[in-house]
């Protein structure tokens, strides 16, 4: 089983419908939504959800008023501010509290409780092309890195038991905690950018990260033909740091119909954006094909 992750750096660049595009193109695969911040890929695939799982991270205190005696100890000690009170009556602001559990530690009555978090939910669905595990990040809820391993644990067990040889990561932008999260791991990375300067910077940034972690790389321009000195600069970088450059993908407004139509631009159209993307497909999968 190989595991291919999609990155970028950055949003909007066409992560999400290359993803999409490979996921039609693909055959006996497995297709994760590591971006459970800002989850996207659903909106193309339409998927039917087969199951629900809520994701648990972390903990936060909550105050048993029949047990408290009012002394203040907690709201004292807590560096977050995460206790209130009014009328000599302890709460605890569940947005505010970091659940270290130093209240309910030095609590003289053991009136506070450390309760575990629910902070989103995972699904195992099926969309007309194969398997999709996604996730949905509550608001204001922390540790998207370890829902992304989660998800990504999810999916890898599901290939091995069924026979999958390859899982198909849309990871999430830039390069913290829930993309290292999505790479590690991983075969291969694919990073498409986009010819402007912010796309050169984060293509470095990504690329770098992904040299860290030993992981091969290819890349590929998206909207090319809007800036062919830009693009040329681009792959003038990939060239002189080890990283294989697929091809160009020419800007195509039938990337944007297919995105309302909730289809791949493979599956609408059979264009120029398309034809690139095809193209690129046979080279990621023959690159993917090496790596056995």
């Amino acid at each position: 089983m190989k595991q291919l992750v999609i990155l970028s750096g950055k949003g909007g660049t066409g992560k999400t419908s290359i993803t999409a595009s490979f996921a039609a193109l693909s055959k006996n695969f497995i297709l994760v939504d590591a971006d459970v911040d800002a989850a996207d890929l659903h909106l193309v695939t339409s998927p039917e959800i087969l199951s629900t799982h809520d994701f648990i991270a972390g903990q936060e205190a909550e105050i048993n008023p029949d047990l408290c005696e009012g002394c203040g100890n907690c709201k004292d000690l807590c560096r977050f501010d995460a206790i209130m009170e009014q009328d000599e009556t302890y709460t605890v602001d569940p947005y505010a509290c970091e659940g270290c559990g130093l209240c309910a530690r030095y609590c003289p009555t053991d009136a506070i409780a450390m309760n575990p978090v629910v902070s989103g939910q995972w699904f195992k669905s099926e969309t007309k092309n194969g398997p999709f595990y996604h996730a949905k990040l509550g608001i204001a809820a922390d540790n998207s890195g370890k829902m992304v391993a989660t998800i990504r644990e999810q999916a890898s067990n599901a290939a091995q038991e069924n026979g999958q040889d390859l899982v198909i990561i849309d990871g999430p932008p830039g390069i913290g905690c829930p993309v290292i999260a999505s790479l590690t791991g991983c075969d291969l990375v694919f990073v498409i950018t986009e010819p402007t300067p912010s796309g050169l910077h984060d293509l470095q940034r990504v690329t770098e990260l992904a040299h860290h972690f030993k992981i091969p790389v290819l890349s590929a321009v998206n909207k090319a033909d809007l800036d062919d000195e830009m693009t040329e600069k681009i792959e003038k970088y990939c060239e002189e740091n080890n990283i294989r450059t697929l091809g160009r993908i020419p800007f195509d407004p039938a990337f944007v119909k297919s995105m309302i139509n909730k289809v791949s631009i493979v599956e609408y159209s059979s264009g120029a954006g398309a034809m690139a993307v095809r193209n690129i497909w046979q080279k990621v999968n023959y690159q993917l094909e090496l790596e056995n």
